[in-house]
């Protein structure tokens, strides 16, 4: 189906893992996609591998700075004209118990988690459609405690409370928002914390109701959904794809 067939969506944190991967969702539905992200090397890559031509536009952005969202907005603005929907993705991991974090750690996360999000949607209104879409991304994390999470867990569970006040305060416009939160999803930063250890992701693994870990493209279908007009009945809510992490205890071995 050819739901966005003219439409244009922006996806930050947009050259690898779960931004590509609904990058390349997007534009199969016909969109036009925006990406942006800080390293434009791997923006660059990432429009070879999509192999779209003009219907990609990509702009290396840092989302804790307002000035390159605002020259964000205005390349969109350039290229496409308006949007019809926002994938705020951009995010970074960090891992450390609360005695290890620093004031500088502190300041890069949430920069880059909360303010960048919150941002993105807010300089990004001006050119969202009437009756557009937004999604945000959380994690499992928001809800479950991690001792070595404790900055990042906070940064998502701060993520998943703008859903409810910004879906209530752009319904006005008829623009739907949701937060999708993802379970163990094996991208690049999600290897990042396992250091590549086999038994880490052994670990995780096992956590996990259906046996496995998620891919990528399992958390793009979802915000194709959210995005799409088959959700056009839904906002406000946290729509959580992780595998039964968080709702299923996993029964293991059958007792003998």
């Amino acid at each position: 189906m050819h739901d966005f067939q003219g439409k244009s969506v922006l996806i930050t944190g947009g050259g690898s893992g779960i931004g590509l991967a609904t990058a390349k969702r997007m534009l199969a539905a016909g969109a036009n996609v925006a990406l942006a992200g800080r390293s434009g090397e791997r923006l660059a890559s990432a429009a070879k591998v999509l192999d779209a031509g003009d219907r990609v536009l990509t702009v290396p952005t840092d989302v804790s700075r307002l000035a390159e969202l605002d020259s964000l907005v205005e390349s969109v603005r350039g290229r496409f004209g308006s949007l019809h929907g926002v994938f705020a993705n951009a995010g970074v991991g960090t891992a450390g118990r609360v005695a290890q974090v620093t004031e500088d750690e502190f300041d890069r996360v949430v920069g880059i988690n909360l303010k960048g999000t919150f941002f993105t949607v807010q300089r990004a209104l001006p050119l969202l459609e009437d009756g557009g879409a937004v999604v945000l991304n959380s994690s499992w994390t928001a809800h479950r405690g991690l001792g070595i999470g404790s900055l990042y867990s906070a940064t998502k569970a701060a993520v998943a409370a703008l859903t409810g006040s910004l879906a209530a305060d752009l319904a006005e416009r008829g623009i739907r928002v949701n937060t999708i939160t993802p379970g163990h999803v094996a991208t690049e930063m999600f290897e990042g914390i396992t250091g590549g250890s086999e038994q880490v992701r052994e670990m995780f693994r096992s956590q996990v109701a259906l046996g496995r870990l998620g891919d990528a493209a399992d958390i793009a279908e979802a915000v194709y959904f959210l995005l799409s007009p088959q959700a056009s009945y839904v906002t406000g809510q946290q729509f959580v794809v992780d595998g039964g992490l968080l709702g299923a205890v996993p029964s293991g071995p059958s007792p003998r």
